[in-house]
């Protein structure tokens, strides 16, 4: 018997309309750990977001009616260029700031916080989320380029690529805060209470080993990579290798410690017992007959 995770879409789902006095105070009560600042991290989530629109429609403008442009290739070699680098800025505090204000509430199907080290991987789970409507957008605006207007792009392929290491590194994370990695529980449902534990501390100190080993053989090479900014070599030529090798190492720390805080946070817990109806997810399954009705 195999156990996998929940999707997004039942998170979101379960977010109110911010127009709605009853669902902004129903969100105020949910609060998991901003309490008071969730109105002002909300506002600044708001506030960023506008101003990053705000920046790119500018520079869309300058690109159609100056010579003096910037382009993507200018995006990620902002030095000397004030307002990229301002556009750059924003665009970082906007997710940041809509990371913590989504990770504020729970989702209907979604592990309770009660780790030491939850609260992180929970924002950093918004924003794998949040950066997969990135990878959407822009493979969608490059089949726009390409067959509509004929003008294929040189970065939409390496930039999805980029975003998308990401994506997966944090979503590894993520499934791993939520309990909701592939398990197989045939075996581990009938050990005794004692042997249960024994087993999770052993498949934790084997994940700390592998992280410990990674990051022993890798890191002198991620070091070198991230001090020469390695680029990828295309037309776009992005520090793909230079950014993600270190990311590489330091999410799989992230995941190690997640681990540890799941093996604290579970230890006292009563063992749980698995039916093959806990692949069925009604409440995920509510949230697509809605869906697909509206």
């Amino acid at each position: 018997m195999m156990k996998a995770g929940p999707t997004g879409l039942a998170f979101f789902n379960q977010i109110p309309s911010g127009n709605d006095n009853a669902g902004a105070h129903a969100m105020s009560t949910n609060s998991l750990f901003l309490g008071r600042l969730r109105r002002p991290v909300k506002l600044g989530m708001i506030l960023f977001i506008g101003t990053t629109l705000a920046l790119y429609a500018y520079l869309i403008a300058l690109r159609v009616f100056s010579e003096e442009s910037y382009g993507m290739f200018e995006m990620i070699r902002p030095a000397g260029k004030p307002l990229v680098q301002v556009m750059l800025a924003s665009l970082g505090l906007a997710l940041t700031f809509a990371s913590l204000f989504l990770s504020d509430t729970k989702g209907a199907i979604e592990v309770q916080p009660d780790g030491f080290f939850d609260l992180v991987t929970v924002v950093l789970g918004r924003l794998a989320m949040i950066m997969t409507a990135f990878i959407v957008l822009v493979m969608f605006y490059e089949v726009v380029s390409r067959y509509v207007f004929s003008r294929p792009t040189l970065w939409a392929n390496e930039l999805s690529l980029w975003i998308a290491c990401f994506v997966f590194l944090l979503a590894g994370l993520y499934a791993m805060q939520q309990r909701s990695h592939i398990r197989i529980y045939i075996i581990y449902d009938m050990m005794p209470f004692w042997i249960k534990k024994t087993s999770d501390v052993i498949s934790v100190l084997l994940i700390v080993g592998f992280t410990f080993a990674l990051v022993w053989g890798g890191y002198t090479d991620a070091e070198n990579r991230f001090l020469r900014m390695e680029t990828f070599g295309t037309a776009w030529d992005p520090p793909i290798p230079g950014i993600v090798k270190p990311a590489l190492l330091i999410i799989i720390v992230l995941v190690c410690i997640q681990a540890i805080s799941n093996l604290i946070a579970d230890w006292n817990k009563e063992p749980e017992q698995h039916t093959p109806a806990d692949e069925i997810d009604e409440t995920e399954i509510q949230n697509i007959r809605r869906t697909l009705e509206d």
